[in-house]
């Protein structure tokens, strides 16, 4: 090992031998490209879990896992002839400069453009970018590439952004919060008519159009969610805690009671 630490080329080797069909791990040889998937999304979402909670330690961990996710499909890929953690690096490193043409002059990597952009102009250009490149893809539709697999909320937000460009969207905060309470109306009347579809497809319309709301008030609809379920794991918690110490358990209490230990837990909380 150099006294700089290992390097990436250690990690791909390492990588190399967990895959070896003789000598390597036979948990790493029986996965394949699917079966990895679910443990790639758990990494991301420890990732910023960590970030969330600025534990940089934990977070430079959380990368490593992240990377090794990366380098576990770069070894399946080599193997199979698909692609190599070189094409993958290629591939990323011709992306960035091709959609930065405000930081890279002429396309190249030390190239420097003299006049500064501003954020919006940035947007523009970003979006105009990605968007030749889905015409290219032969998905010319404003929303053909936005991923099904994303989780439900930031799938529902790029959904929504997408739309926006091309001026299909609220004007303003007001209208957004008009519209969420006309979809409350009708998920009252739903479920007032008991039809099951229907409540459904009102609730959905409710949260879509909360999803829409974050987005009008400049919040990340996933991040409000995980923080509102990390408020809720705590005061839940708290609540527990003072039920204990009272020698109840929160089953033997009513209704009235419970109320009154989680204002309590929600007063200690703020």
């Amino acid at each position: 090992m150099a006294d700089s630490g290992y390097e990436i080329a250690d990690l791909l080797r390492v990588m190399e031998r967990l895959r070896d069909p003789e000598t390597g791990c036979p948990w790493d040889l029986r996965q394949d490209f699917h079966s990895i998937v679910p443990s790639t999304l758990e990494e991301c979402y420890e990732l910023a879990q960590a970030i969330e909670h600025e534990d940089f330690p934990h977070v430079a961990e959380e990368l490593g896992d992240v990377l090794f996710q990366v380098v576990f499909y770069a070894q399946m890929g080599r193997e199979q002839g698909l692609f190599s953690f070189d094409r993958i690096v290629h591939t990323l490193v011709e992306k960035l400069v091709r959609r930065h043409p405000h930081v890279f002059a002429d396309g190249a990597i030390e190239g420097v453009v003299e006049h500064a952009s501003s954020v919006e102009e940035v947007k523009e250009s970003w979006e105009s970018i990605k968007q030749g490149e889905r015409e290219a893809r032969s998905q010319s539709g404003a929303l053909a590439d936005v991923p099904v697999t994303l989780p439900a909320l930031p799938r529902a937000q790029k959904l929504q952004k997408r739309a926006a460009r091309h001026n299909f969207d609220w004007q303003d905060v007001d209208a957004v919060l008009e519209k969420l309470e006309e979809e409350i109306c009708e998920l009252r009347e739903a479920m007032e008519q008991g039809r099951e579809d229907a409540i459904s497809a009102e609730m959905g319309d409710v949260l879509f159009t909360c999803v829409n709301l974050s987005r009008h008030l400049g919040l990340d609809a996933e991040a409000n969610l995980r923080h509102a379920s990390s408020r809720f794991e705590r005061r839940f918690s708290a609540m527990e805690e003072a039920a204990k110490v009272e020698g109840h358990s929160l089953d033997a209490l009513d209704s009235a009671q419970l109320d009154d230990l989680w204002e309590a837990a929600k007063r200690r909380d703020n």
